[in-house]
């Protein structure tokens, strides 16, 4: 994914990626406004969905800015993608062990089912004697 500024509009675009929430579409631009400076975005994104993440952005830059005495926008820029990194990190490790926790208890259901069906079928097999 890139941002690019209007004059290099052309040889830049942000993709949709299936299965992210977002829906492909034919590629275009869409202007955002992301710590004052505008943007445009090649992509093939839906816009609500570009306009979410740079709403985003700007919030996060916002936090940066209230929380540091910087005033450098790439210094906030900067603390920024660390911050938004260390979230992205933090979900993906939230999702791995609830993904792990899921894959557990199914295999624990999976075995309860089949010890279930393993004694109904011993069960009839000794009312059938």
């Amino acid at each position: 994914m890139r941002w690019i500024t209007q004059a290099e509009a052309c040889g830049y675009r942000l993709r949709a990626d299936v299965g992210k929430g977002c829906k492909m579409g034919k590629e275009r631009l869409v202007e955002i406004k992301v710590f004052g400076q505008v943007y445009t975005v090649k992509t093939d994104a839906q816009e609500d969905h570009i306009q979410k993440v740079a709403q985003y952005v700007n919030e996060k830059m916002d936090e940066v800015t209230k929380n540091t005495k910087s005033v450098s926008s790439l210094n906030v820029a900067i603390l920024t993608a660390l911050n938004i990194a260390d979230d992205l990190i933090t979900e993906k490790a939230k999702r791995l062990a609830l993904l792990e926790e899921v894959e557990r208890k199914s295999k624990d259901l999976v075995e309860k089912i089949n010890m279930n069906i393993n004694g109904k079928e011993a069960e009839e097999a000794l009312i059938a004697k």
